[in-house]
């Protein structure tokens, strides 16, 4: 006969088998790692796209901008250097001397002769003409190329200072062969302005410019 062992229980039934603790899991795990559905793929492909759309169109518009102020600059440059290249021209204007032609100044072009900086570093007497080319304000140099001054140049006026001082007298001609005015004045509209009005006459709506450049001759022939 079997005693209890104390401490001890009496084996069961099938000793080489385990009852399972309560609670215990009666499954194996699952995994719980699940795919992306299709939805969600085309949703993250559509934001992906629109990204990319609107980077380009970002990158596009900075780099418009860019060719917006490169081209600014270059107008703006060569307007600087037409200004310059006119004073010195005016002020090395030569009327009178032997060898020089006159002065030819008419109400839309002007003709003289200038003492010119050369390639080679000197100067040489050359004859200019001021006058409208193609909607540009070109300088005609004889002999020599013609040099573009200013673009969209839609009309162009030319004044010629006849006594200085207070009571200055501006006339719309100067044609000499021994003497020159004391200044000139030019008046270049910019092409947009409205016909019907002469130059000069004020600003005739807001894509009007009128610009008004004023050239001091160093001496009087």
């Amino acid at each position: 006969m079997l005693r209890e062992v104390r401490g001890l229980k009496p084996a069961l039934h099938g000793a080489g088998t385990h009852a399972p603790r309560r609670g215990a899991a009666c499954c194996a795990p699952r995994s719980t790692v699940a795919g992306f559905t299709l939805i969600e793929v085309l949703v993250a492909l559509t934001i992906g796209a629109i990204v990319v759309l609107l980077a380009h169109e970002f990158f596009g518009a900075v780099a418009e901008h860019g060719r917006t102020l490169t081209v600014a600059r270059t107008a703006l440059d060569r307007s600087a250097n037409a200004r310059r290249w006119l004073d010195a021209t005016f002020l090395s204007l030569d009327v009178g001397t032997e060898g020089a032609a006159g002065f030819d100044g008419r109400p839309d072009h002007a003709a003289f002769a200038s003492w010119l900086l050369t390639s080679d570093g000197w100067f040489e007497r050359r004859t200019v003409s001021l006058a409208r080319n193609n909607y540009r304000l070109v300088a005609s140099v004889a002999p020599g190329q013609p040099i573009t001054l200013m673009d969209s140049v839609a009309e162009l006026a030319f004044d010629y200072l006849l006594e200085p001082g207070a009571e200055s007298r501006w006339v719309r001609e100067w044609v000499s062969p021994v003497s020159a005015p004391l200044a000139v004045r030019m008046r270049i509209e910019k092409a947009g302005c409205p016909k019907g009005l002469p130059v000069g006459r004020g600003t005739r709506d807001a894509r009007c410019v009128v610009d008004t450049l004023l050239f001091l001759i160093k001496e009087r022939g």
